[in-house]
């Protein structure tokens, strides 16, 4: 006998879209922060101004809303680095 089909139910996410970044405007910002990553052994915690200029250009690029940094996990005390 069959067994009846059950319906999954999605949700939207809470933020929207999240487009990808064809043309590679954060590029940089992403390997930086990945790099981070692979050196800190995955502890997120030790790249917060890396993920903070990668979401930034993100920003920047019209590559995600404008959102402030209190509802990112983010303080005043998370300086983004300065790049140059």
């Amino acid at each position: 006998m069959a067994t009846p089909s059950t319906r999954q139910i999605t949700r939207a996410p809470d933020k929207g879209i999240f487009p990808l970044d064809h043309e590679g405007l954060c590029k940089q910002e992403m390997r930086q922060y990945m790099k981070c990553l692979m050196s800190n052994n995955r502890e997120n915690a030790k790249c917060r101004s890396e993920a903070k200029s990668y979401l930034q250009c993100r920003m920047d690029n019209d590559l995600m809303q404008k959102e402030d940094w209190k509802n990112l996990g983010f303080h005043e005390e998370d300086n983004v680095k300065n790049p140059t």
